[in-house]
C-alpha cells in the first residue's frame, strides 16, 4: 500500500502526498516544480511534516493531497487553482475555523473531501460551503461546527442554504455638501425627485434635483429668505407650494410657475398667530389638503391651515403659550391625530373630530417631559413612535390600544432628532446628537426592539429624508454646524465576503 493510502486512513504522521507526472501529453518532458519548503519530495510523493500553511506549488497533475494533523489556521483562495484532476482532499484536523469562498472552485474531479477536526464557525462565510455540498458529486465526512452559538454542535452537513440570514444593509458616505442646514425635505414632482434644504445662516431655501447622467445632486432652484428653519413642499393637484417658515420677518407660501419656470411668492402667514415657527407638517384628511404649523414662541399659537382652492386660510389655532417644538400627523385606529411637542407640557394628543372638521385634545403622554419632537413608524401593522429629548433618555413607544407604552429607551444627551427611517424591509431609528456621532439603530424582529447599527459622522444633525430614485435608496442629513452630507443605503450579502 502506497503512502497516500496510509495517509488517508491511518494518519499517523502529518504529511502532503503528491502524484506527479514528468512528461505531458504530448510526450515532452516538463520541468517538475520544486519541492515545497518543509518537505522531502520523491519522484513520485512529498511528506510534508509541521506545515503551518499550504504549500504555494503543486504538479498541475497531482491526485490527491493530504493536509492533516497542522496547525494550518487559514487557506489562500486560490491554494488548489490549476489542481483540475484531484481526486481527494483532506485538511483535517487542523485549526481551520473558515474557508475562502469558492476555494474548490474548477475541482470537478473530487469524489472526497474531508474537513473533520477543525473549528469551522458556521456563519455567512461558510454559506457558499453549504450551497457547494448540495450541488458536488464529492462526498464528506460530518463536520460540526464550533459556533457561533446557534449552530455550536450542529452537523454543517445538515443545514441548508436558507439556514443563513445573511443579507445586512449600511449606510455609506455618497456625497458632501458645503453648506449647513436645518431641516430637509425630499419629494417628488412632475415625475422628477427633488430635495429642499433650509439654509437659516445663508437665509435660502435650497433646492438640488437628481442628475440621472452624473449619478449626483446638483442645484436645482433657490428661494430667498431671511433665518429660514423649514421649507415645506406640499403638491395639490399637480402644483407645487413651498411653505416657508422664518424666524423674522414672517413666513411666507410659493407657489412654482412651470411655464416661468421660477417659484412666486403667492401669500403671507398671519405674523400674528406664527411668530416662532419650529416644525410644519401636511396632510390630508376626507380629500382635503391641511399643514399645521407649531410655534414656539411665548404669544404665537400652533395653527391649522386649510387649502381652500385658490389659498391657505387658518382653520383651527390649537392652543396659546405653551411654546411647541414638533408636531407630528398620524393615524391611530383610522382616525387623525397630531401630537404637539412642547417645551413647556407633556406631549399632547390631538384627535379629528369629523362631524366638527376640527382636532379635540384627547390626551398626554405621562412622564415625558421636555420632549422636543415625536415621530411615528410602524412595524407589521403595530404604531410606535420616537420621542426625542435633549437632556435624559429618549424613548421608543408602541401603541396599546389605549396608549402608548414605553419599550425601549436610548441615552441621548444632546439630541434633537430621533427619527424613524423605512426603507424596504429594514426599519432604522437614527438618533443624532451635538455632542457624539450620530447612531444608527436597526429594527430586530426577533427582539421585537431595535439594536445598535451603524455610526454616522454628521455635525449638529437636525432631520433626516429619505429619498428613492434610479432604483437607488439615500439618506439625506441636514447639519446646522457642519456639511450637509447624503449617504447611499447599501445591501451586502456577507456570504459574498472574501478574506
Amino acid at each position: 500500500m502506497g503512502l497516500s493510502d496510509r495517509g488517508w486512513r491511518g494518519r499517523t504522521l502529518p504529511f502532503l502526498v503528491i502524484a506527479v507526472s514528468v512528461i505531458s501529453a504530448d510526450g515532452l518532458r516538463v520541468r517538475q516544480p520544486r519541492c515545497p519548503f518543509g518537505c522531502t519530495c520523491t519522484k513520485d510523493n512529498a511528506l510534508c511534516e509541521n506545515v503551518r500553511s499550504v504549500p504555494h506549488t503543486f504538479p498541475p497533475d497531482v491526485v490527491s493531497l493530504f493536509i492533516e494533523n497542522n496547525k494550518i489556521a487559514s487557506i489562500s483562495p486560490n491554494a488548489f487553482r490549476g489542481l483540475k484532476g484531484l481526486l481527494h482532499l483532506s485538511l483535517a484536523y487542523n485549526n481551520l475555523e473558515t474557508l475562502p469562498r469558492d476555494v474548490f472552485s474548477g475541482m470537478e474531479a473530487l469524489t472526497k473531501v474531508d474537513l473533520r477536526g477543525n473549528n469551522l464557525i458556521c456563519d455567512c462565510k461558510l454559506k457558499w460551503l453549504v450551497e457547494w455540498m448540495h450541488h458536488t458529486n464529492a462526498t464528506l465526512d460530518e463536520i460540526y461546527c464550533s459556533g457561533p452559538p446557534s449552530y455550536q454542535g450542529k452537523r454543517l452537513n445538515d443545514l441548508l442554504p436558507h439556514s443563513f440570514d445573511c443579507i445586512t444593509s449600511e449606510f455609506a458616505s455618497y456625497q458632501s455638501l458645503k453648506f449647513e442646514s436645518i431641516s430637509v425635505e425630499a419629494f417628488t414632482f412632475g415625475m422628477d425627485q427633488y430635495v429642499v434644504f433650509a439654509q437659516p445662516f445663508a437665509g435660502t431655501c435650497n433646492f438640488l434635483e437628481w442628475d440621472h447622467v452624473e449619478m449626483t445632486f446638483r442645484t436645482y432652484d433657490t428661494i430667498e429668505s431671511t433665518s429660514t428653519v423649514v421649507c415645506k413642499p406640499m403638491v395639490i393637484d399637480n402644483h407645487l407650494f413651498v411653505i416657508v417658515a422664518q424666524l423674522f420677518g414672517g413666513s411666507h407660501i410659493y407657489k412654482r410657475d412651470v411655464s416661468a419656470n421660477k417659484f412666486i411668492k403667492i401669500q403671507d402667514i398671519d405674523i400674528l398667530k406664527i411668530r416662532k415657527p419650529n416644525d410644519i407638517e401636511t396632510f390630508m384628511i376626507e380629500g382635503e389638503s391641511y399643514f399645521v404649523i407649531a410655534d414656539s414662541s411665548k404669544a404665537g399659537s400652533t395653527t391649522v391651515y386649510k387649502w381652500n382652492g385658490n389659498g391657505f386660510y387658518s382653520h383651527q389655532s390649537l392652543h396659546h403659550w405653551y411654546r411647541d417644538t414638533d408636531v407630528e400627523y398620524l393615524v391611530i385606529s383610522n382616525k387623525a391625530h397630531l401630537i404637539l411637542s412642547s417645551s413647556s407640557q407633556r406631549p399632547v394628543i390631538y384627535q379629528w373630530n369629523r362631524s366638527q372638521k376640527q382636532f379635540e385634545r384627547r390626551t398626554d403622554i405621562p412622564d415625558m417631559e421636555d420632549v422636543f419632537s415625536v415621530k411615528h413608524f410602524h412595524v407589521k401593522g403595530e404604531l410606535f413612535i420616537c420621542l426625542t429629548r435633549f437632556i435624559g433618555d429618549s424613548k421608543v413607544m408602541r401603541w396599546d390600544g389605549a396608549m402608548f407604552k414605553e419599550l425601549q429607551t436610548f441615552p441621548s444627551r444632546g439630541s434633537m432628532v430621533f427619527q424613524p427611517v423605512s426603507i424596504g424591509k429594514w426599519q432604522y431609528a437614527i438618533l443624532g446628537s451635538d455632542y457624539s456621532l450620530t447612531q444608527v439603530y436597526q429594527w430586530d424582529a426577533k427582539k421585537g426592539q431595535f439594536v445598535p447599527s451603524q455610526e454616522l459622522n454628521i455635525q449638529a444633525p437636525r432631520s433626516f429624508s429619505v429619498l428613492f430614485v434610479d432604483s437607488r435608496v439615500f439618506l439625506l442629513a441636514s447639519s446646522f454646524k457642519g456639511k450637509t452630507q447624503i449617504y447611499e443605503h447599501l445591501i451586502i450579502d456577507l456570504s459574498n465576503s472574501t478574506f
